[in-house]
């Protein structure tokens, strides 16, 4: 009441003023009359003092409380971001590192592990996936905040990782990029995975395996939102990222004025995870990489966010919250320094074009304690005489009508995992790239 009565005030003040001034009340000028500033004045100061006490804050979203702040750093693994609450770094930022109830099952392991078949020995003094013998075998780099803040680590270094397999698995002559579509696990894998408010990379690789299929990034762009997020754009529209069928897959046809439409696809390009598990150590790691490629790795990010360039060495104590992507390794020739090369989600402006290095075998921030892997399962393949891909129409009319589409799943790459033959991948295409060179 005492808002209304202000804003009753105020344009009363407003329409006298014009009167008197015998203008129009949408010209309304500064007033001529000291006297009537200073009641003026008065009565929005007194108002505003009154509105201080009797307006509340509330959440955009659900009109309950605030979003809530929870600072205790104790291990709170069934504590459920659908609240939209925020866990904290001892540092005062946001832990994106999360295990959600929903996510029950930490590993799926059928294949022999390279640990069996990789002996040290394999191992050479340094390696990295974005060059084997001249060739990058990456996807590309990522922002996870980006149109706002996202806390989505967790899905970008596991996706990251597995589409760097696929494009391992697929060879150097797949002709496209294989880009996950991230946005269908913050729509859809809220309570195995995780949200904007965190998650977990195993909960991540359970959510994709247990649902059968990840997009392609093409028919669903990252929006750095999930369905209890506030921030910025997320909060304009209730349940804009509820999971359905146009939030896993979707195409818009024209301009609206021209009778233009948005409607989800049900086929699309899309990859599957077949196995996931976790491995700690520096060994280990290596072995994991050298044979089937980069890997998601818990770290203690707190340590990264001034980093610049160079090797970092420090091993202060330290606590997961943050997921990146472990690539490579190597040795700075004049100290004699292991490392790691890592990606992170932070965007190229970060880091070394958003990489950085961070010293091996020492437990730096963390980043060999708390470390997954996957392997896909099948996936759309990326040339275009495989017919592996079903075409739809550019409004994608032909592809929404789930009852006519043709049965693609046997055009699929099929991954197979090095174990079969024993030899690990990153051998495999070093060795190619010899053989084209003699």
């Amino acid at each position: 009441m005492v808002v209304v009565w202000c804003l009753f005030l105020h344009f009363s003040h407003h329409l006298c003023f014009a009167l008197e001034n015998k203008m129009p009340f949408t010209h309304y000028r500064a007033p001529k009359a000291m006297p009537m500033m200073t009641l003026a004045l008065f009565l929005f100061a007194t108002c505003s003092f009154f509105s201080l006490f009797l307006v509340e804050s509330v959440d955009a979203r659900t009109d309950d409380s605030f979003l809530k702040i929870k600072t205790n750093f104790e291990d709170d693994d069934d504590f459920s971001t659908r609240g939209g609450a925020l866990k904290l770094t001892k540092a005062g930022h946001v832990n994106e590192y999360r295990v959600l109830p929903g996510h029950d099952k930490k590993e799926k392991v059928l294949s022999t592990t390279p640990d069996v078949y990789v002996s040290s020995e394999d191992l050479p003094e340094s390696f990295t996936w974005s060059n084997v013998s001249g060739h990058n075998f990456l996807s590309k780099s990522l922002n996870q905040h980006i149109p706002q803040y996202c806390g989505s680590c967790w899905a970008h270094g596991a996706m990251s990782a597995l589409a760097d397999r696929i494009q391992i698995a697929s060879g150097k002559k797949r002709m496209q990029d294989v880009n996950l579509a991230i946005q269908f696990i913050l729509n859809c894998g809220t309570e195995v995975a995780g949200s904007c408010h965190g998650g977990s990379h195993t909960g991540a690789y359970q959510f994709v395996h247990d649902v059968g299929f990840v997009p392609y990034d093409t028919c669903l762009s990252y929006e750095a939102c999930s369905n209890e997020s506030i921030e910025g754009s997320c909060g304009y529209v209730t349940d804009i990222y509820k999971c359905n069928a146009i939030n896993t897959c979707r195409t818009c046809s024209t301009f609206s004025q021209l009778g233009g439409f948005c409607a989800p696809l049900a086929t699309f390009p899309n990859a599957t995870v077949k196995e996931y598990g976790t491995i700690s150590g520096e060994e280990a790691i290596m072995k994991e990489l050298y044979a089937r490629g980069p890997v998601a790795a818990g770290i203690d990010a707190d340590g990264l966010r001034s980093y610049t360039k160079g090797i970092y060495t420090d091993t202060p104590s330290h606590e997961i919250n943050h997921i990146v992507s472990i690539v490579g390794w190597g040795v700075e020739k004049k100290t004699n320094t292991k490392y790691w090369i890592v990606r992170n989600s932070w965007g190229q402006y970060w880091g070394e074009m958003g990489f950085f290095r961070i010293v091996r075998g020492k437990k730096s921030l963390g980043i060999e304690d708390e470390v997954a892997w996957a392997t896909p399962g099948r996936w759309t393949g990326m040339k275009h005489d495989d017919f592996a891909n079903f075409p739809c129409f550019e409004d994608g009319a032909n592809c929404q009508e789930e009852d006519f589409l043709p049965d693609v799943k046997d055009m699929a790459a099929e991954y197979v995992d090095p174990s079969v033959k024993g030899i690990p991948f990153g051998k495999v295409h070093s060795e190619e790239e010899q053989k084209e060179k003699q």
